[in-house]
């Protein structure tokens, strides 16, 4: 799996495909593979005539793990994505993020918006300018003993899949501490579109997918009909819609 250095952060990625890029940030406890290679969208990009590229974030996969939660600031990594562009001379992209990712790549919008040619925003609604989704209590759950003693459900799950991605959990724990950033409404208004937002509708983690599309002028927003916040980025409506979404991009 090819890599490349970002300061003194090495980041793992993958490049496959033909046509105009497509750049891809997994969420939180995944990496390029579970998000993106298993739910089909690398294979779904490629037949559309797409160059995919998927990075592992930092603290996750392949790539470097850091134990300081300032190293996971969403601008930070958010920079990382920036910084394999350039590693492979990629000037625009489009850019797509899911949950995480889609915090990272508001944040690749709105400090190096020529770059980015349109973004996808999935799993992830309105928390990103309220809140922020996920509870900062994962993190105690990732460094918990044993599965057996977290009791929350939405703890429990997390450590349970970071655990089945094999993923170092002192620097899961790290990283949730450390990127828990909102962007202001103002900043939300101003950034660049055209950007596509798309929730489940019964995903009660990222927040209503149609009152953060309100706030961004040149966005539009795609509900994913019964999917929560673990199922839907696999989900077929929302593979058709982000098709659809960047043909009009062509």
């Amino acid at each position: 799996m090819p890599s490349f250095k970002h300061g003194d952060i090495e980041i793992a990625y993958l490049d496959e495909g033909e046509g105009e890029p497509v750049v891809l940030v997994h969420g939180f406890a995944s990496n390029k593979e579970v998000n993106w290679v298993a739910t089909g969208w690398v294979a779904t990009l490629k037949r559309a005539g797409r160059r995919v590229i998927a990075l592992d974030d930092r603290g996750h996969g392949q790539s470097t793990k850091l134990y300081n939660p300032a190293d996971y600031h969403s601008a930070l990594m958010a920079e990382d994505a920036r910084a394999l562009m350039d590693h492979l001379s990629i000037e625009r992209a489009d850019v797509m993020g899911y949950s995480m990712g889609a915090r990272i790549t508001a944040f690749l919008v709105r400090d190096h918006s020529g770059r980015v040619r349109s973004a996808v925003l999935g799993g992830l609604g309105v928390k990103l300018v309220e809140g922020v989704g996920l509870p900062e209590s994962i993190a105690v759950a990732l460094e918990a003993p044993s599965v057996l003693a977290i009791t929350d459900p939405v703890e429990r799950m997390f450590r349970i899949f970071a655990e089945q991605t094999k993923s170092d959990l002192k620097a899961l724990a790290a990283c949730m501490r450390g990127s828990r950033q909102t962007l202001t409404r103002e900043e939300a208004a101003n950034l660049h579109g055209p950007i596509l937002v798309a929730v489940g509708t019964k995903d009660t983690i990222a927040g209503s997918g149609p009152e953060l599309a309100k706030l961004i002028p040149a966005s539009r927003c795609l509900d994913i009909p019964g999917r929560d916040h673990m199922i839907a980025v696999g989900d077929r409506v929302f593979k058709e819609g982000v098709l659809a979404f960047l043909q009009e991009r062509a």
